[in-house]
């Protein structure tokens, strides 16, 4: 039996599960930047909240145990009046058991429709990827983000090793311009 991936809305009541998936998330060597000890409340809460307040905050449950989130999506505006009309700070995470399976697709997909049907103000969605990341920087390539240049030596690994990251942008299809 193929298993139903439901999106819905992130809560503050989701923390404890937040903070959990993304330490299992952290864990693994280029799963995010931050590592798994870096992963606090307070971390968590505050993107929690910033997401709720000028943003889009949507997570999937695990179908068969509704008490484990398997992934998470977030991104807000800046707080600044000349990025008032950018979402940026995205961030996605999805359990390793889990990835490769259109889940991560599904999410982002879903924050990019919602960004499009519930906040007109939004143009343009941006995120940051390690270079050395390829799988995620196609995968974002393939639903729309592009690549705006690099921020040379920007991350320095456990080993010492430097890597850019890579900024990537999405804009509006039918970019809204505010003339």
């Amino acid at each position: 039996m193929e298993l139903k991936y439901v999106v819905r809305g992130g809560e503050t009541s989701d923390l404890h599960k937040i903070v959990v998936l993304y330490r299992t998330v952290a864990s693994r060597s280029g799963g995010i930047a931050r590592e798994a000890d870096e992963v606090t409340e307070a971390y968590v809460r505050s993107f929690i909240e910033k997401s709720l307040e000028s943003g889009i905050i949507l997570a999937i449950e695990d179908p068969e145990n509704p008490e484990i989130l398997i992934a998470e999506v977030h991104t807000y505006k800046p707080g600044i009046k000349v990025f008032a009309h950018i979402f940026s700070d995205l961030t996605i995470v999805v359990r390793p058991d889990y990835q490769g399976k259109g889940i991560g697709k599904l999410l982002l997909g879903t924050l990019l429709q919602e960004t499009i049907s519930k906040h007109s103000e939004v143009m343009r969605v941006e995120l940051l990827v390690r270079e050395s990341n390829k799988r995620a920087i196609e995968f974002y390539k393939k639903l729309g983000f592009n690549i705006e240049g690099r921020l040379e030596n920007r991350i320095c690994d456990k080993t010492g090793k430097l890597e850019a990251d890579i900024p990537m942008g999405w804009t509006f299809p039918a970019c809204r311009q505010q003339v």
